[in-house]
């Protein structure tokens, strides 16, 4: 047998140093342009949209026109498990690829329209139902997205680096977070407070068309998913993923839901409850402070976010998916409580610090996320199974989270009450991530075998 050439060896593999690449650049940036268009929504329902689509009522009750404000987040929340079902069924079938550039205009095209909404005062009650219906296909692209960049990424990788290529659709979540906070920071430094409450909102949704446009080259650059290829190159059955989902791997799913119920809704007090509460009025109860630097403090604290996502990603290649998991909630629990009396002192300095430290427990329980969730289902169902998961705990965790913690808020008159809410969440997601087997390392291709790896 004749030795192999390196010098034919080279070449190829430098192609798929590139692929890979293109995957992890394709994956994050997608996923960054998704939710900053997610995100931007989440921070004008806390600072401007109660006043100009909710008029009479904002008159009238401020304190229940925020609460309904924060409600029109989680109402898009309710359409992720559709987007999912559609999506995942779509990308079983027809592939990973086709279905991210879908998602990504479709989300898109939606930012952008609420950026070009009449408001209550120019149109009446049609301008919050608009405002609904264009929230709704922001939530049903969502849950189309997010499962088809994990497997992208992790479909593609090493399966020693199945955690660190995981992370990258990962770090998009934050890396939105913090373009969109630095967005809304920006305008409003340069019109100033009263310009950007009057037209200067709509600015950040009127740059999604531009995001699109990147966002859609960069992934019509990227191959398809190996593992999908090889689904047709075997031609695998995909004409009913659902049903098939559901008759053998239910319990799947609902774990992964609860796994991520914390996570979710740690993240969206971050994303649009934590700015709204440190700068709005005592009387409002709120802490007064000045709008500009929370939002400053805000973006900063996001690095934290990214960094540990990232950190996260690869510290479970090495010491396993469900223990990063644990280490994360643990944090999270232990500091959800202690970070409020911090941010109630009404210095920035100290928001920061409270919102960083917080953020640290958010990436190592949510680094390792994509590579769990693949590893937990077949090749045949994983994009769906993966997809409604991760849907189904968005519901559970970040839907309501910024309303209930209004709700908390109101009727305690006691911040800390929200950082209990968030330890309960904590105990139900680290006892689901403990009940799955640790599944690092498994075959993630197309077999007779399915491995279950949920105990």
């Amino acid at each position: 047998m004749a030795p192999s050439d390196p010098a034919a060896s080279a070449p190829a593999n430098a192609v798929e140093t590139r692929e890979r690449r293109r995957v992890l650049a394709g994956t994050m940036v997608g996923t960054t342009i998704e939710w900053y268009d997610f995100f931007i929504y989440a921070q004008a329902a806390g600072l401007v949209l109660a006043p100009l689509f909710l008029a009479p009522l904002s008159e009238a009750n401020p304190a229940v026109a925020q609460v309904l404000s924060f409600a029109t987040i989680g109402i898009s929340f309710l359409f992720r498990p559709l987007g999912a079902i559609v999506a995942g069924a779509l990308g079983d079938k027809f592939g990973r690829k086709q279905v991210l550039v879908a998602t990504l205009v479709m989300m898109g095209l939606a930012t952008f329209l609420i950026g070009a909404l009449p408001t209550y005062a120019q149109i009446g009650v049609a301008a919050p139902i608009l405002l609904i219906f264009l929230r709704i296909l922001q939530g049903f692209s969502a849950g189309g997205e997010w499962g088809g960049a994990a497997l992208m990424s992790v479909e593609h990788a090493p399966v020693e680096k199945r955690g660190y290529f995981g992370a990258y659709p990962q770090i998009g979540v934050p890396c939105g977070m913090i373009l969109a906070t630095f967005v809304v920071w920006a305008i409003t430094m340069v019109i100033g407070q009263d310009a950007f409450l009057a037209w200067g909102w709509r600015i950040p949704f009127l740059l999604s068309f531009l995001l699109i446009i990147v966002g859609h080259l960069i992934r019509k650059s990227v191959e398809e998913s190996p593992v999908f290829k090889l689904m047709q190159d075997r031609r695998a059955k995909a004409s009913a993923p659902l049903r098939q989902l559901f008759r053998s791997n239910t319990k799947e799913v609902v774990l992964s839901a609860l796994i991520f119920l914390a996570n979710n809704a740690a993240g969206y007090l971050v994303i649009a409850f934590l700015a709204t509460y440190a700068s709005r009025p005592v009387e409002e109860f709120g802490l007064g402070m000045d709008r500009g630097p929370v939002l400053l403090a805000t973006t900063l604290a996001s690095f934290g976010w990214l960094i540990s996502t990232l950190y996260g990603g690869w510290l479970c290649d090495r010491i396993g998916r469900v223990r990063t998991f644990q280490i994360g909630y643990a944090m999270l629990a232990a500091w959800a409580v202690p970070m409020w009396f911090m941010i109630d002192t009404g210095s920035v300095l100290m928001y920061f610090v409270a919102v960083f430290v917080f953020t640290l427990g958010m990436g190592l329980s949510y680094g390792p996320q994509s590579a769990l969730y693949a590893e937990m289902f077949p090749a045949e169902i994983r994009y769906s199974g993966v997809s409604i998961g991760y849907a189904l705990g968005a519901i559970l965790g970040g839907a309501f989270a910024p309303m209930i913690a209004e709700l908390l808020l109101t009727r305690f008159d006691a911040s800390w009450t929200i950082g209990a809410y968030i330890v309960v969440a904590c105990a139900v997601s680290f006892v689901a991530v403990s009940m799955v087997k640790e599944p690092q390392g498994v075959d993630l291709h197309v077999d007779d075998s399915e491995p279950t790896p949920a105990a």
